[in-house]
């Protein structure tokens, strides 16, 4: 099935459903004439475009498995940041939250900053300062972002983040507000589908951490780059990412002593405030 057999197969899905293009595109979280574009062979649809319509239609798990299948073959995607930018980062985070409502199984790796699911407001706020948004825009970028928490909450999904030593570290608050970031990620550990692990800088390591990465379901992978975000779904590929997830996972810290480091440093962070 190619990229136009493909597309007349999802317009014959949607019609069989007799479900308008509108409410279809209203769920999958895009354009009507995206949509169009997609049932008309037009444009490529990504795996996850593929997904959203799918579950849009509530079509069956072995219909689902095969059409994602002939999208996987495209093996990797990539989307400029401008493009998102230019699309709004808001209903970029609605597609993420649409995608994370499907998937079981979460694992997020990040070398650099708090995972967005962790995130208070004011990290929120200042992760997407630089990128200029208008007020109208920050805001309703922040708000989709902490409604994409909500996932955490979710008994019937696990969800799994391993972050290195620096990313609790890195100023990108006050010390004040620093600490009640890490409070927040203490108090999301205790959940119980929630497993957040640390890689300390003092154990020996195998492995270079690169850059951030999120496996849903390994079977497809995000990877944030400076220029634009990968999504991986050629099996081969999403396995190296797994591999890599599970040889850092060996050398955290998780539990109890994962939160007592957390909460030292977040100590660290009160005592600077206190001095000032």
């Amino acid at each position: 099935m190619n990229q136009a057999e493909l597309g007349a197969a999802l317009r014959a899905l949607r019609q069989a459903s007799g479900r308008e293009a509108k409410a279809v595109a209203r769920s999958a979280v895009m354009s009507t004439a995206k949509l169009s574009k997609i049932e008309n062979g037009r444009v490529a649809p990504a795996t996850a475009d593929v997904e959203r319509i799918l579950t849009a239609l509530d079509v069956s798990p072995e219909i689902k498995a095969e059409y994602l299948a002939v999208a996987r073959a495209q093996a990797t995607e990539a989307t400029a940041w401008r493009l998102f930018r230019r699309m709004g980062y808001h209903k970029k985070q609605e597609q993420i939250r649409a995608l994370e409502s499907s998937m079981t199984h979460l694992r997020l790796f990040q070398p650099s900053l708090v995972p967005g699911l962790l995130q208070t407001p004011e990290y929120i706020r200042a992760v997407l300062e630089p990128k200029g948004l208008t007020d109208e825009q920050l805001a309703r970028t922040v708000s989709a972002r902490i409604e994409r928490q909500r996932v955490l909450y979710d008994a019937t999904k696990t969800v799994h983040f391993v972050v290195t030593e620096p990313v609790l570290r890195w100023r990108l608050l006050p010390p004040a507000m620093m600490a009640g970031q890490l409070d927040r990620i203490v108090s999301v550990s205790r959940l119980p589908n929630v497993d957040v692990r640390v890689v300390p800088l003092d154990r020996p390591q195998r492995d270079v951490p690169g850059h951030s990465f999120v496996i849903r379901d390994d079977r497809v992978v995000t990877v944030e780059t400076t220029h634009a975000e990968m999504v991986v779904t050629d099996p081969r590929d999403v396995s190296l990412y797994v591999e890599k997830f599970d040889r850092f996972t060996s050398v955290s810290l998780a539990g109890d002593a994962m939160r007592d480091m957390v909460e030292g440093i977040r100590d660290a962070f009160l005592r600077e405030q206190e001095t000032h």
